[in-house]
C-alpha cells in the first residue's frame, strides 16, 4: 500500500522552485490567498516572519507534490502527517481546498509569530540520545519534548536561553549533535496555550469534508474525520509529535510503499532508522 508522508515546516529553504503548470497554479494561490510570492520569497502585503515564509513555502512545495504524483497516476492508500503538514494533507485528501489550506497556514502563522513579539524561542534538534535523559534535561532546563522522531533523534521546544543552557547538557551527557533554531512560538509544547483561543478560532472558520483517505494523526495514530480535524489542530500545538510510533502503526496498516510529499526527505530517513532498529 502507498502511503503519502507530509513533513511539518522546513527549517531552510532548499529546493529549486519548478517551472510547470502545477507549480504556476500553486504560486498563483500563494499570492492570491496567502499574500505571498513564492519566487521571490517575498510578501506582497504587510510583512510577516521568516518562520511564516518558511510555513507557506513548505505547505505549497507539498501540494505541489500531491499534484504531480496524481499526475503520475500515483495515489494513496493511506496518508499520515508530521507537525504543519496536517495543513497540506488535508488538502490532498480533499477536507479542505489547497487555497483554503494556504490561507490557513497564513493566518495561523501570523497568530502564532505573535508570542514571539514578545519572547525568544527556539527549536533544539538533539541526536544520540535516549529518551530519558532527554526529557530530564528537558525537565531540568523547562524546555518540553516537541518531536519523538526515532528513538535516537527528538527536537526540543522553548525559550531561547533555557534551550542553550538544555544543548550545552545535552552535550555534557553524550548527544553527537546540538543545533538550536530560532522559531516564532515554541510549538508543540504547553506554552501554546497562550494562543491556543486565537488559533481555534482559526481553525473554526472552515468546512472540513470527510478525509477521502484514511489520514493517521501524529498523536494517537488515530484515522481523523472532518469531525476531528479541527480540534487535532489546536490540540497538536500543545503536544508532541509522534512519528516513531506512527511510522509502526503505518507498517501495522499495510504501509509499504512511502512518499515524502514535501521538501526534502527526513521522514524517509526516519523511517530507515526506524525500521532497521525494528529488525
Amino acid at each position: 500500500m502507498n502511503c503519502f508522508m507530509f513533513p511539518g515546516q522546513p527549517l531552510l529553504r532548499s529546493e529549486l522552485l519548478p517551472r510547470d503548470d502545477d507549480f504556476d497554479a500553486i504560486r498563483e494561490l500563494a499570492g492570491r490567498r496567502a499574500l505571498f510570492d513564492l519566487d521571490g520569497f517575498s510578501w506582497l502585503g504587510e510583512e510577516g516572519t521568516e518562520s511564516v515564509k518558511l510555513q507557506i513555502y513548505g505547505v505549497a512545495m507539498s501540494l505541489y507534490h500531491a499534484r504531480r504524483l496524481r499526475r503520475q497516476g500515483i495515489k494513496p492508500g493511506l496518508m499520515a502527517e508530521h507537525s504543519m503538514g496536517i495543513y497540506p494533507a488535508m488538502a490532498a485528501c480533499g477536507s479542505l481546498s489547497e487555497g483554503e489550506v494556504l490561507e490557513l497556514t497564513f493566518r495561523a502563522g501570523c497568530c502564532m509569530a505573535q508570542m514571539g513579539k514578545s519572547r525568544q524561542y527556539a527549536l533544539g534538534c538533539v541526536i544520540g540520545l535516549t529518551l530519558e535523559p532527554l526529557l530530564a534535561i528537558a525537565e531540568n532546563n523547562e524546555v518540553y519534548l516537541a518531536n519523538h522522531n526515532t528513538s535516537r533523534h527528538f527536537l526540543l521546544s522553548g525559550e531561547r536561553k533555557n534551550m542553550e543552557e538544555a544543548e550545552a547538557e545535552a552535550f555534557a551527557c553524550g548527544a553527537f549533535s546540538v543545533k538550536i533554531f530560532p522559531c516564532d512560538a515554541p510549538l508543540h509544547s504547553p506554552l501554546m496555550a497562550e494562543v491556543e483561543g486565537e488559533m481555534r478560532a482559526i481553525f473554526a472558520g472552515y468546512r472540513y469534508r470527510e478525509p477521502a483517505f484514511p489520514l493517521m494523526d501524529h498523536i494517537d495514530q488515530d484515522y481523523l474525520t472532518a469531525a476531528d480535524l479541527q480540534d487535532f489542530m489546536a490540540r497538536e500545538l500543545l503536544l508532541p509529535v509522534y512519528w516513531e510510533r506512527t511510522c509502526h502503526a503505518l507498517r501495522a496498516a499495510g504501509a509499504g510503499s512511502f512518499f515524502e510529499v514535501g521538501v526534502g526527505d527526513s521522514l524517509k530517513k526516519y523511517n530507515r532508522w526506524i525500521d532497521n532498529e525494528a529488525k
